[in-house]
């Protein structure tokens, strides 16, 4: 019974939800590459890209979709490598379930401040990274005697400041699209808690979900009224 339930625990502590991130990016990329090539700005719309026209006509699963694609090889193995190593470090710690509505929302929240603010195609995994970074920093707030999550945190808060500089010259990067994967990170991290939290950091996690949510609406209403501004 014990080896049973060593096995049990073995396969749960497995960063299954990463591995499937993984997989379903890489084969996104394989069928655009046989559909007229992941640089081709038909075939990124025809995918799933973050497009605001189509988003305003209704396609609002293109707020989500653009996780999953990659703009070129270099683009897909960069970013591969990067969820690889943070993925499963962060999913063994948060949980499979916690770790993957962390990575959504925060991938959800990046693009919907890309669709508000950018008018450009753009998709890949960069937005839920950031929001992955962002949630790593919360961790090693809220473990503050933890030595490991500690040195996670601050390898973290030296890269997400890194890739902030460099999204700032330049402009081939959805600067947007990263501070607000960054953000939803800290907002899912924090209402996306361990649930023996303390009455007070219960409230701390309520006002998580309400700015969560109040942002995203604000974030949608700038992006269809910029949106109506355009056609006039």
């Amino acid at each position: 019974m014990q080896v049973l339930n060593a096995r049990k625990q073995a396969f749960r502590n497995k960063p299954y939800v990463t591995y499937l991130f993984l997989a379903i990016q890489i084969i996104i990329f394989v069928g655009m590459t046989f559909s007229g090539g992941s640089t081709n700005i038909h075939t990124l719309i025809l995918f799933g890209a973050k497009y605001n026209p189509a988003i305003v006509n209704g396609e609002v699963w293109r707020l989500i979709t653009p996780i999953f694609i990659h703009i070129g090889f270099t683009h897909l193995l960069v970013n591969s490598i990067t969820l690889y190593y943070l993925g499963t470090q962060m999913e063994i710690i948060y949980g499979s379930l916690r770790f993957a509505l962390i990575y959504l929302l925060s991938g959800l929240m990046g693009n919907i401040m890309s669709f508000a603010f950018s008018d450009a195609v753009s998709a890949g995994a960069s937005t839920s990274l950031f929001g992955l970074f962002a949630a790593a920093i919360v961790l090693g707030r809220a473990y503050p005697h933890n030595y490991a999550i500690q040195q996670m945190a601050r390898n973290f808060t030296v890269l997400i400041v890194l890739n902030f500089a460099v999204g700032f010259f330049s402009s081939a990067i959805d600067n947007f699209g990263h501070l607000g994967g960054a953000l939803g990170g800290v907002l899912a991290a924090l209402f996306i808690a361990d649930p023996n939290v303390s009455r007070g950091q219960n409230k701390q996690r309520i006002l998580a979900l309400v700015i969560y949510f109040v942002s995203v609406i604000i974030f949608a209403l700038t992006g269809f009224l910029r949106a109506g501004f355009a056609l006039y």
